[in-house]
């Protein structure tokens, strides 16, 4: 499932329209019929339903659900925020045809909001992606109007006065119960301070072409059917080699368990082999816990690795490092050298990306793939930026920042955003707060590299091991668990149901 800016929306338009030969007219009428036929579902026939219909595309949109319910026999009135001047074009056309089939409309005055208040469905068909700044009176009471209410309201692609794309912190828009996006999910439905705006949301097919997204945009949703698309699968006659020999490097005193995570997260994922690089003094801490796992002993000062004992880097398929290995200088060194010297996939994670970050333009030298697994804090550290500026612009950030240090990027959060050196952008959603707990950054660490262990592409991976992570803690909560009790342990122990879902 693609994603889309506003702009990229307008040219997939546009190229459906000029290059493919779809009418505007018909796109509206697909539009129309594929929302009407999601309220009808959810509404019956006794409720009072007010369509508050606007200019361009979204107005247009609102005409054509209001005499698809009319003629099903529902309960319709159609109130015009705009001036007659204002219906132009298709959306015209779909007004004439409404009222020449007898359809009730209104105009809304900028005082009276009558219809509002009678109606027991909202359907909010004002505005869509056209919003251009801040909305401007009488919308804007009319929208603090809608936001009163306890009613059901339903938003057509996007809320209004809610912008489509990232970047934008003042804004008043609808707070929907529900939003039926057209075509294609838009960048605020993926933003902490946007996404609650579209309330429980759902895509619409319209009819246009794949073809048409494939120009226009780089940003996808994963799903499970990607998933089962480039899932790696098993041969009889596979032996512990073929699934990758793996190397994490990380841990101390004070944070073994860190390390014990990703060792039995990458094992239970699937990886081949793992071998776990840390003190003499982890590895007694956690070995009984992780039997499946060798071991490598490296040296410490006060209980941290330091950069004395050198790690053969050359012997492994894949190396995670970072994580619970905390931020003594000493250890930077091992970090820059790792990640210097490995002719390998890296994962960077946890305390990693501290100790990487006066390294960042050596990684732009590497020849095999560097991935690196921040939280939005991580993410401004690395920056050095303020979190918030990266809540805003998680999309353009994730992705100048790949482009320029040539590394994928998993940017965490509520959706995952995971980049490609070249800019390719997936968004994950699975997942659910019951990971909002220390220790499952490190599971996906895990993941991660066991997933890169495995023959399938590299950013496949990444996405695959983004969603089982998720996934494993969807069906934990579903079945088991509640976001209260929810360990990153209990994460590892459920990729087995994910795996047998998928296969």
């Amino acid at each position: 499932m693609f994603i889309v800016t506003a702009k990229e929306m307008y040219d997939i338009d546009k190229f459906a329209m000029q290059e493919i030969g779809l009418d505007g007219k018909l796109l509206m009428e697909n539009a129309g019929r594929a929302v009407a036929e999601k309220i009808t579902a959810m509404s019956s026939k006794q409720e009072k339903i007010c369509v508050l219909a606007g200019a361009g595309n979204n107005g247009g949109d609102g005409f054509v659900i209001a005499r698809t319910m009319m003629d099903q026999g529902y309960h319709i009135h159609v109130l015009q925020v705009v001036p007659d001047s204002k219906i132009r074009g298709d959306a015209s056309f779909h007004k004439r045809i409404y009222e020449n089939c007898g359809g009730s409309l209104s105009l809304f005055d900028g005082i009276d909001g009558t219809e509002v208040l009678d109606a027991d469905i909202i359907i909010d068909a004002m505005i869509g992606i056209g919003v251009k700044g801040e909305l401007r009176e009488p919308l804007l009471s009319l929208v603090s109007l809608i936001n009163q209410q306890t009613k059901k309201v339903i938003s057509v692609d996007v809320p209004s006065g809610l912008p489509a794309d990232e970047g934008t912190v003042e804004f008043s828009a609808v707070e929907a119960t529900y939003t039926f996006i057209i075509g294609a999910p838009k960048i605020s439905a993926f933003l902490n301070h946007t996404s609650p705006y579209y309330g429980t949301w759902e895509p619409v097919s319209i009819g246009l072409p794949k073809k048409a997204f494939q120009l226009s945009t780089s940003k996808s949703i994963w799903n499970e059917t990607n998933v089962r698309d480039c899932f790696p699968g098993r041969k009889p006659d596979d032996h512990k080699g073929t699934h990758g020999k793996g190397l994490v490097i990380g841990g101390c005193t004070e944070m073994p368990g860190a390390l014990s995570m990703t060792l039995k997260a990458a094992l239970r994922a699937g990886a081949g082999l793992i071998t776990g690089a840390t003190s003499e003094h982890v590895i007694n801490r956690i070995a009984s816990a992780n039997v499946e796992a060798t071991y490598a002993v490296l040296s410490t000062t006060d209980g941290f690795i330091n950069n004395d004992s050198k790690v053969n880097v050359q012997d492994y398929d894949a190396i995670a490092l970072g994580m619970g290995m905390g931020r003594k200088a000493f250890t930077s060194e091992l970090v820059r050298d790792v990640a210097s010297e490995a002719n390998c996939p890296i994962i960077i994670d946890g305390d990693g990306l501290h100790h990487i970050q006066p390294y960042l333009t050596s990684l732009k030298r590497r020849k095999s793939p560097t991935i690196m697994t921040p939280h939005p804090g991580e993410m401004a550290m690395l920056l050095g930026a303020n979190v918030n500026e990266i809540l805003v612009e998680p999309f353009r950030y994730a992705s100048e920042f790949a482009r320029k240090f040539d590394v994928y990027l998993v940017l965490k959060g509520m959706y995952s955003i995971i980049t490609s050196p070249e800019g390719k952008q997936s968004v994950n959603m699975t997942g659910n707060p019951g990971l909002a707990k220390g220790g499952s950054g490190d599971v996906l660490t895990g993941i991660v590299l066991a997933m890169i262990l495995q023959r399938q592409d590299v950013f496949d991976a990444i996405c695959n091991a983004c969603y089982v992570h998720g996934k494993s803690a969807d069906l934990l909560i579903k079945h088991q668990h509640s976001h209260h009790d929810l360990l990153a342990s209990d994460v590892i122990d459920g990729i087995a149901n994910v795996y047998r879902t998928i296969s």
